[in-house]
């Protein structure tokens, strides 16, 4: 028997033609011959084979039909009404089909160049994905996007290239799973059950992220995709067959066989099992299962769930949420050099997220196990008794839980030798916000109901010797949980009876398990639901870790960088005295740049590490020099001491730090804000962070490569200092940041036609100076406009209004500054001024329909005095960029001008002081200083801010030579910026024009050399 070879470019070129001499039986051919020879592992007489003519019914036949999906193939979708005809031909093919299988199935129509993938929703049609067949060249991704609709493809390496590939953003699989999904969610958004966990989700999850998050649909239905996923994926990792629909979607879902199998922790009854207790959720999840089935499991080398995650829900959303995983590369690298005995170390990631540092840490310990041959049910013992993650992300817990299954592997998983383990991975409030270490006494733990992220009305206590056995303890809360759930509730004393029994609890101890018990029953009966086992057995386990006798040894992770403007108000609270107590809190000024990481790693040390034992943690690379760092770098946290109840629990905490590492160096970026990574030890006595640190440079490839894959492309520099010291130089209180005129629409102005009868008597007809930069929801308004007193509109210096040793024209401001107060806090006087008045109380109308903060539209103006301090103005001030890439600076000589907060500025005594000042600033000599100090961009340094004036530069001294000198080439350079054409570029390339200019005159050597003997 010959084998037919079938040449797929001229099949592919012979589609991609849209020839007018082709029929529509040539394109269904076509299509049958592509399918059948391009290994899409579709074989004729399988059960997904490829039919031609299928028949439907009342004489109509499907063009061509390959398991769940019916292609309607046309000879050109352009022509006429073609398409809209085809499409509700298709929709009648697949309504027929799902009413005769009861599965789902989907529609394709393409003329071989078009491609578009559609769902039914409802009984229409709705397209969810669409490829364009370019020619020949493009033959692969049409393959790949036909792979995604058929899912035929057959032990699929989980790389993170294919994961991302195949059940990412992008494909198809995800754009049909997300639409049904959608569809499913919308059918039945108003039932209870669905109602009730979607609240709890969106509790927790105001929690982790604060203000960031936004309650919206469509995260809610990412998030339940993520989570079916993980748990279908957990089942196929222990070896069952997920493509089995005998298994049951709700057995998927809520983790029943992981129970029969003795593996707890892993698939529970959760926020996101909505899906199987409404209408068409079955066949959903059944569906998707059959398609993650196509992945060999077992063959992970990756946190390929961090892949899945980060493929998923938009980098934009991520973004805002702040959610960003650390690269396995780097999770690797921490762990092997933290965790440097892992046999006998316990490890624990308290902000675990996907769980890539669990993964690793599991990895370890298992290497070492097998090394020292060590029997496997002794292995597994040990690893879930020796690495733990907590997480606060009901979404990013779970992920995590499959993450910890895919580290052990398969092959032990299956094996007969397992024991019986609980994954132990938790959800849980790290912090403890607001929690009392009181409530951990002397026999008992007590479920805290006060926090944040905990939702109950009533205490909930379990005696210690319960707690201490996980197994027991998530066997006995289930029991118990089930039972206050059982329609025709049994009677409580044979349902603790029969607990007592089964889960040996002393004598003692059952008073204390008989009250909980109760105190469920009652919770179950306020909500009508059986998720409460699920808060017990998480928010158990964090404070059971917090308890000294089982403090860990190994503390890793990439804790929150929740920055505090996005915090709730009551997190704000907390944080604020949290940090203050510790030292940490820098002041109101700097309070916006702020973040959660610093007091997260405090909190987190001085609750679950032990004395002398480690800690390595990703951090903002600002940590190592940034003002709002400097208490937590002293390693001094003393906020957190011992209480009479606590066992000496939370007594003075230190930290004994050891070199960090400057990771920002290494490309492409891996956040968006540059990174470090902190390490050190729990000490008895504090030692401040070392002002050097271990540079790594170096290229990585790849998505998300190994350590072992990346290490002949990284460089770790020898030791690099930096300056993280209090200022130096006697200007640093002298300048001050310019005021916060925000939102710029309202302040900023540019002229506008003053109309027939003009502006009126000392006035001037303006309109709202509009820009790109706006954000919501000051984009979106129309411009402001009218005819404003001329003695309020100031000239107005913006950061891009400075160049070296000159400015740009000054932008024309509304400052409602009579002469003596501002006239906006005063009605009367306000009054005094129509054109004023009417433009501010239409600004004002604005701000407070729409902000977001506390502050009057004045207040916002003038925050922190930004605005009062330059009124009455001063003839003579040096001005300079709060930021970029290189400082520049001017003198600003008109007393009416207004500086803006992206600029600092400082009174001078005159001309030469301004010169001398600018000639320093202006210097590259100056710069090559500060730059260690400044936090970094992804590609560039950036934030000058006072970091300038750690340096030691003097106060101006007319009787000295040199700083005459200084002087005099400063008004030299001046004169040569002065000749630079300043045409309708950007700022950065005029500061550039002007720098080479001074370059080319030879006044930067001059003025670089000078500079450099002031400050050594």
């Amino acid at each position: 028997m010959s084998t037919v070879i079938v040449d797929l470019a001229e099949v592919a070129a012979r589609l991609s033609a849209r020839s007018g001499t082709r029929a529509e039986a040539n394109v269904q051919s076509d299509l049958r011959m592509l399918l059948l020879s391009a290994g899409l592992n579709l074989r004729e007489g399988d059960l997904e084979d490829v039919v031609l003519e299928a028949p439907v019914g009342k004489r109509r036949r499907i063009d061509v039909e390959v398991g769940a999906t019916v292609f309607e193939v046309k000879k050109d979708l352009r022509t006429g009404n073609v398409r809209d005809d085809a499409v509700e031909q298709l929709a009648g093919y697949v309504r027929d089909r799902v009413a005769q299988t009861g599965a789902r199935y989907v529609g394709v129509l393409t003329d071989g160049v078009e491609w578009h993938l559609y769902h039914l929703d409802g009984t229409a049609l709705r397209l969810v994905s669409s490829y364009q067949l370019d020619g020949p060249a493009d033959l692969d991704g049409l393959l790949l996007w036909l792979d995604g609709v058929l899912a035929t493809a057959d032990h699929v390496i989980p790389t993170p290239a294919e994961v991302t590939r195949r059940l990412g953003a992008k494909s198809p699989a995800f754009a049909l799973d997300i639409a049904d999904l959608a569809a499913l969610y919308e059918r039945n958004a108003d039932h209870p059950g669905v109602v009730m966990k979607r609240s709890l989700w969106a509790k927790l999850l105001t929690t982790a992220l604060g203000t960031a998050f936004v309650d919206e649909d469509r995260l809610f239905i990412e998030h339940t995709l993520l989570v079916v996923t993980a748990e279908v994926i957990g089942h196929a990792v222990v070896g069952f067959d997920v493509a089995d629909a005998s298994i049951g979607a709700t057995t998927l879902v809520r983790g029943q066989l992981f129970s029969s199998a003795q593996i707890r922790g892993v698939v529970e009854e959760d926020f996101f099992d909505w899906v199987v207790e409404v209408d068409d959720g079955a066949a959903f999840v059944n569906t998707l299962a059959r398609r993650l089935a196509r992945f060999a499991w077992g063959e992970v080398e990756h946190d390929v769930m961090k892949v899945l995650y980060e493929s998923i829900i938009a980098a934009s959303t991520r973004k805002s949420l702040g959610e960003y995983y650390t690269p396995d590369w780097l999770a690797e690298a921490i762990v092997d050099d933290a965790v440097t005995d892992p046999l006998t170390q316990r490890v624990l990631d308290p902000s675990c997220g996907s769980g890539t540092f669990v993964f690793h840490a599991v990895r370890r310990y298992l290497t070492a196990a097998d090394t020292a041959g060590l029997d496997l049910a002794t292995a597994l013992r040990g690893v879930t008794a020796h690495v733990y993650g907590v997480d606060v992300h009901p979404v990013a817990v779970t992920l995590a839980r499959v993450t910890y299954l895919l580290a052990i592997g398969r092959d032990r998983l299956i094996s007969d030798d397992r024991p019986a383990i609980t994954i132990p991975v938790y959800l849980g409030d790290t912090v403890q916000w607001g929690q009392n270490p009181t409530l951990l006494d002397s026999d008992a733990l007590v479920v805290p109901t006060t926090s944040g992220a905990t939702l109950f009305s009533d205490e909930l206590r379990f005696p210690d010797r319960v707690v201490e056995d996980a197994a027991l303890f998530d066997g006995l809360v289930s029991e118990l949980a089930d039972a206050a759930a059982r329609p025709g509730r049994p009677d409580a004393k044979h349902v603790l009876a029969t607990a007592f029994r089964r889960y040996p609890v002393r004598p003692e101890d059952q008073a204390m398990v008989a009250e909980t018990y109760t105190v469920l029953c009652r919770l179950h009966d306020d909500q009508q639901n059986h998720i409460w086992s699920y808060y017990l057995r998480n928010l158990a386990r964090p404070l059971w870790l917090a308890r000294p006798a089982n403090h860990v040894d190994v503390l890793v992770g990439n804790p929150p960088w929740l920055s505090y403007r996005y915090m709730p108000a009551a997190m704000k609270t907390d944080f604020r005295d949290m940090s203050t107590a510790r030292g940490f809190w820098a002041g109101a000024a700097v309070a916006t740049n702020q973040d959660l990481s610093a007091l997260f790693v405090a909190r987190a040390v001085e609750l679950y590490l032990k004395r002398g034992g480690t800690f390595a943690f990703v951090m903002p690379l600002a940590v190592l020099s940034r003002n709002q760092y400097a208490g937590f770098r002293t390693g001094n946290w003393t906020g957190y001491r011992a209480t009479a109840t606590s066992g000496g629990h939370g007594a003075d905490t230190h930290a004994a730090f050891t070199t960090p590492w400057d990771v920002h160096a290494v490309k492409p970026s891996f956040f968006p804000v540059p990174a470090a990574v902190l390490r050190g030890t729990r000490a008895d006595t504090p030692t401040a962070l070392p002002g050097a640190a271990e540079h790594w440079t170096g290229r990585v490839k790849g998505r998300n490569p190994s350590l072992e894959a990346v290490a002949d492309s990284l460089t770790r520099r020898e030791l690099e200092p930096r300056e993280t010291g209090g200022t130096v130089s006697p200007y640093a209180p002298r300048f001050a940041q310019g005021a916060t005129l925000v939102p710029r629409y309202m302040v900023l102005l540019e002229d506008a036609a003053a109309g027939p009868l003009g502006a009126g008597a000392n006035r001037r007809s303006v309109r709202s100076r509009r820009s790109n930069n706006e954000k919501p929801p000051w984009k979106t308004q129309t411009d402001l406009s009218g005819n404003i007193e001329r003695q309020f509109i100031h000239p107005v210096y913006v950061g891009d209004s400075v160049l070296p040793f000159r400015t740009r024209p000054a932008i024309p401001g509304l400052i409602p500054w009579d002469g003596t107060t501002l006239s906006a806090t005063v009605s009367s006087a306000l009054d005094q001024y129509p054109g004023l008045a009417a433009w501010w109380r239409e600004a004002e109308a604005r701000w407070n329909a729409d902000r977001t903060s506390s502050l009057s539209l004045l207040d916002r103006l003038d925050y922190q005095g930004g605005l009062r301090k330059q009124l009455p103005g001063l003839e003579h001030r040096v001005v300079y960029g709060a930021s970029g890439m290189y400082i520049a600076a001017a003198y600003v000589q008109d007393p009416q001008a207004v500086i803006e907060h992206q600029l600092y500025w400082a009174a001078v005594s005159g001309p030469d002081e301004a010169h001398y000042l600018l000639a320093v600033l202006n210097s590259d000599a100056l710069l090559q200083l500060v730059q260690p100090l400044q936090a970094r961009g992804e590609h560039n340094p950036r934030h000058f801010d006072k970091y300038v004036w750690r340096m030691p530069i003097p106060l101006f001294d007319p009787s000295e030579d040199l700083h005459r000198e200084l002087a005099a080439l400063a008004v030299r350079a001046a004169s040569v910026a002065a000749d630079v054409e300043l045409t309708a570029q950007t700022f950065q390339v005029l500061r550039r024009n002007i720098r080479r200019a001074l370059v080319d005159d030879g006044v930067a050597a001059d003025l670089d050399k000078a500079v450099t003997d002031l400050l050594t």
